[in-house]
């Protein structure tokens, strides 16, 4: 399994960015797919989900600003991120999780992009 996020930059505070994690060597409509991110000196926190169905789910922090979707065409999970605050800042992380019938999980990482927004 292969993860591969890009998208990320420098923005001013406002702006937006859309990050992109393509998967590849899995059945990707079998994975839940997750961002996650770690700022410098904290701990790596749950930023976005979004289920094999579609169903999504956000961290309290970027409800209304980032929208995660997939396109199971291109085996791609995306996170669109809108007014972004410097507190935004931070390497994004995309996760693969396989949830196994008999209970357990598997997950796979992708790199980080690091994204900075300036204030």
């Amino acid at each position: 399994v292969q993860l591969q996020a890009s998208g990320g930059g420098l923005v001013q505070a406002g702006g937006s960015l859309r990050l992109s994690c393509a998967a590849s060597g899995m059945t990707f409509s079998r994975y839940a797919m997750y961002w996650y991110r770690q700022a410098p000196g904290n701990q790596r926190e749950f930023v976005a989900e979004i289920t094999m169905g579609g169903g999504t789910n956000y961290a309290d922090s970027v409800k209304g600003r980032f929208t995660i979707s997939r396109d199971f065409a291109v085996n791609t999970v995306y996170l669109q991120m809108n007014k972004l605050k410097p507190e935004d800042t931070a390497v994004y992380y995309c996760k693969a999780t396989y949830y196994k019938s008999s209970g357990g999980s598997i997950d796979y990482w992708g790199q980080g992009t690091q994204v900075t927004v300036s204030s």
